[in-house]
């Protein structure tokens, strides 16, 4: 529960730095056809944000601590990419094939995006189930 937690914050604020900041001019200028999608940030529903982020942490921690018994960051991480990667496919690929939300561009550069985070989430998720572990 405790690495689910710390894995949804540290997803959290990636997501902040990578879309809020670095990638947010990208991401604007890639939308599909459909207008007023996105919200401004000051009318984002953070309780649902918060919430969504530490689902995605708990993916990785029950997935680790559950069945595959994942402790190293460097395993974490290459999971976790493999983990970001799937997830990015298959709900960028869904929305571009399903709506006007987003271009191809950026739903290709959103999985890549996923994919870096799910390993950094993943590594962090893999060293706080090892750090439980090793208190027991």
């Amino acid at each position: 529960m405790i690495a689910g937690f710390v894995g949804g914050i540290v997803a959290l604020l990636l997501g902040f730095l990578i879309y809020g900041l670095a990638l947010e001019s990208f991401f604007a200028e890639n939308v599909g056809s459909a207008t007023g999608v996105m919200k401004e940030e000051g009318d984002f529903s953070w309780p649902a944000m918060v919430l969504g982020h530490i689902a995605y942490g708990m993916l990785f921690a029950v997935v680790y601590g559950r069945w595959a018994s994942i402790t190293t960051f460097a395993t974490g991480a290459k999971a976790g990419a493999v983990l970001g990667f799937l997830v990015g496919s298959a709900v960028n690929l869904i929305y571009y094939g399903s709506s006007n939300i987003m271009n191809l561009t950026s739903a290709l550069a959103d999985i890549v995006v996923m994919t870096v985070t799910g390993a950094i989430v993943g590594g962090v998720v893999a060293i706080v189930l090892d750090r439980l572990k090793k208190q027991k």
